[in-house]
């Protein structure tokens, strides 16, 4: 510092009234500094460089003193200002950053007014940034809070690049799955529950956890409900038919074992039924009537049945 200091005090650098005498100028004469100018000279420059140090360190918190009308008096004003403009910028873009970055709150856009070159190119490029990341992110909340209450209508359209277009890909990916997923579903359930369509199975393909877990649960389910029915209408139809050969075999719980159960029973009191009237048939004529009370006693819901 002290060898930046000399020199600058040796080119004795003074202005007053809009002069500045410098050694070497046409028609100057040498002026020779009194002990005290050049000490004073040396000061101030010191102080400016020790300031000047300061700023490329990051620490903008010092200010220069401006109370003479010379070189250095306008020196200090222009560091002051420049300080200023650095301290406004620095702290518009703390802000945007933290805003945006850390709390979450999007749109901030940073204000610098009066700068230019250099700083107002950086001002944009964090406004653009912010931007960018706003619209992204707004974007992706749309379509998870659409998705989240129901509504796969909607996929990410916003201009990405990156990871960030990773995750918009793997997003829109997401809907495009649980669409297909809601639709096969849909059908399936459509199918057997509504319009008696057995057999029908959801086709989701390239899923896989949960979604793979719930297609093959609806299959299972669609599945046990076609077995189930169908073994139903095969005895149904063929009692219908007059065969009372066959029977519900299906494994089945609940309410529908309590079905299961009942046709059974019902098939087995109508073999009784038909074996007795057939007996009675192929009986002796005088005694088929006691013989036919006797059928219609093993019967449930006759009306000798309720006879005690």
């Amino acid at each position: 510092m002290r060898n930046r200091i000399a020199t600058a005090r040796g080119h004795g650098l003074q202005r007053k009234h809009g002069a500045a005498a410098l050694p070497g100028d046409p028609g100057s004469a040498a002026v020779p500094r009194p002990p005290q100018a050049a000490a004073d000279t040396e000061r101030q420059l010191g102080q400016f460089l020790e300031a000047l140090d300061a700023v490329r360190n990051g620490n903008l918190t010092i200010r220069l003193k401006s109370r003479r009308e010379d070189i250095f008096g306008d020196l200090a004003d222009s560091y002051n200002d420049m300080v200023e403009h650095l301290n406004r910028f620095g702290s518009e873009v703390t802000r945007v950053a933290r805003e945006v970055g850390t709390e979450g709150r999007l749109g901030g856009q940073a204000v610098v007014p009066g700068v230019g070159g250099t700083w107002r190119e950086i001002t944009d490029n964090v406004n653009a940034m912010a931007n960018n990341i706003t619209v992204q992110m707004r974007s992706i909340s749309s379509v998870t809070t659409a998705v989240a209450n129901g509504d796969l209508a909607q996929e990410i359209t916003v201009s990405a690049q990156g990871e960030v277009l990773e995750l918009k890909n793997t997003i829109n990916k997401m809907v495009d799955n649980l669409n297909t997923f809601a639709a096969e579903v849909t059908r399936v359930a459509k199918e057997v529950g509504t319009e008696g369509k057995l057999g029908g199975q959801a086709q989701v393909p390239k899923v896989a956890g949960v979604w793979k877990g719930l297609t093959d649960t609806v299959n299972m389910m669609a599945g046990n409900m076609s077995s189930q029915l169908r073994n139903i209408s095969q005895v149904a139809t063929a009692v219908a038919n007059g065969d009372l050969s066959q029977k519900i075999t299906v494994d089945v719980k609940g309410e529908v074992l309590e079905l299961k159960n009942t046709i059974n029973k019902m098939v087995d009191n109508l073999n009784t039924f038909a074996a007795e009237v057939t007996r009675v048939a192929k009986g002796p004529g005088r005694s088929a009537p006691r013989a036919s009370s006797a059928a219609r006693r093993r019967c449930p819901g006759s009306a000798a049945s309720g006879r005690g």
